[in-house]
């Protein structure tokens, strides 16, 4: 036996077994292995197409809403924004004041004609009934010597009236007139009578008149103003000199709102005089108006301080320092914030949300570029730095820029 005999009776032949067809004689092997590679291709074609779907659609969304972003920040109305700070608290409160004598008054002519002589000129020192000047009244005088001869006239028929009334009443008793004729008499006496008193008035009146062709001082005081001199014509309303009673000045200040509940009847203030530096003057509150200035929203206080010495020159400006007045310090904001509109000022808020909402406010004193806000905002309100005019309500605004301190600018 060959070696290659042996080789072949070791290799046993391997027969198939049948394979049982299916119902339409189709190999199920085959079947088996076609479908899971369509299902492959067709899911791996579906995720290309979305793929390509998402690659394509997306970057034109995030542009479009990119550009809606920008858009919408391109409408919004940028702003800068600061906070109301609180004015400077002093301890005392210091107010321009006005100095003005205690009386005043002009002296005016009440008779015709032409001055004849002054007596006293300007800065003159004078007591009340003090002769200042004569007018000179020649119709005047003409006058009053009518008006005498008028009274002794009616004066000397009341007499003779007089006489005759009694003669007739005694003829009356004897029955020598009638009734009738002693009646006319009587009433003619009442007539006379009544003719010397209308002369006598006229009479009367006329000296009066006169009388005020010596032009006196109504009271005590300093000469401040004379406008007249010899030789001039003098008709009724004339002013011919002005005077002042200065040993006592009133002192006129306007204390601002905030600061009334302070201000009452024998509050003490000192008075500073710019020409008198390191001098201090006394006064005294002595009245106020009552009622706050609707426009200054001020209050009109008087006081009173002693001038015995002459040492403060009526119609001067003066500084009122009250001491002790507690007051809440007004807000303070920027002059460039404010909006002039016919409802009045008002000033642009941003609320929290990002809206506009428009604030009527009560401007107090005017510092230039600073104003006291006295009501219509709080601290914590976020108002608009340079406002445009056609700012309304409702405005949506955009901070660019950290708020910023009314007090830093």
């Amino acid at each position: 036996m060959t070696p290659m005999n042996t080789l072949e009776q070791k290799v046993t032949p391997v027969t198939e077994s049948p394979v049982p067809a299916g119902p339409e004689g189709a190999h199920p092997t085959h079947a088996t292995k076609a479908g899971p590679k369509l299902g492959l291709w067709a899911i791996t074609i579906m995720v290309c197409l979305v793929i390509l779907v998402i690659v394509g659609l997306v970057p034109r969304w995030l542009h479009r809403k990119a550009l809606g972003k920008e858009t919408l920040e391109l409408a919004t109305v940028s702003v800068q924004v600061t906070y109301p700070a609180p004015g400077k608290a002093s301890s005392a409160l210091s107010l321009p004041a006005e100095v003005r004598p205690f009386v005043e008054a002009p002296i005016y002519a009440r008779a015709s004609g032409y001055l004849k002589r002054w007596y006293v000129d300007i800065g003159a020192n004078v007591e009340a009934g003090t002769l200042l000047a004569d007018i000179d009244t020649p119709e005047l005088e003409q006058q009053v010597s009518g008006a005498k001869a008028e009274l002794v006239q009616a004066e000397a028929a009341q007499s003779l009236a007089k006489i005759t009334a009694a003669r007739w009443a005694e003829l009356l008793k004897t029955s020598s007139v009638s009734v009738q004729e002693d009646a006319e008499k009587q009433a003619d006496l009442q007539l006379k009578v009544a003719a010397v008193d209308t002369a006598k008035a006229n009479l009367q009146r006329l000296s009066d008149l006169q009388s005020f062709t010596h032009v006196i001082a109504p009271f005590a005081g300093t000469l401040t103003t004379r406008d007249i001199d010899v030789g001039d014509l003098i008709s009724p309303g004339k002013e011919l000199f002005r005077m002042a009673e200065t040993s006592k000045l009133r002192i006129f200040v306007r204390v601002p709102q905030t600061a009334t509940p302070g201000i009452r009847t024998g509050v003490d203030a000192e008075l500073d005089v710019p020409e008198l530096p390191g001098r201090k003057f006394t006064a005294k509150v002595v009245r106020t108006a009552g009622t706050i200035d609707a426009v200054s929203r001020t209050l009109l206080t008087e006081l009173q301080v002693d001038n015995s010495k002459n040492e403060i020159l009526s119609g001067s400006y003066a500084t009122v320092s009250f001491a002790d007045l507690k007051q809440d310090p007004p807000l303070v904001l920027p002059a460039y914030t404010l909006l002039f509109r016919g409802e009045g000022m008002q000033v642009g808020v941003v609320e929290p949300d990002g809206k506009v909402v428009l604030h009527s406010i009560t401007i107090g004193r005017d510092f230039g570029k600073t104003v006291e806000v006295v009501a219509g905002i709080t601290a914590s309100d976020r108002v608009i730095l340079n406002p445009v005019d056609s700012l309304v309500s409702g405005t949506r605004v955009r901070i660019v820029e950290a708020p910023i301190a009314a007090n830093s600018k």
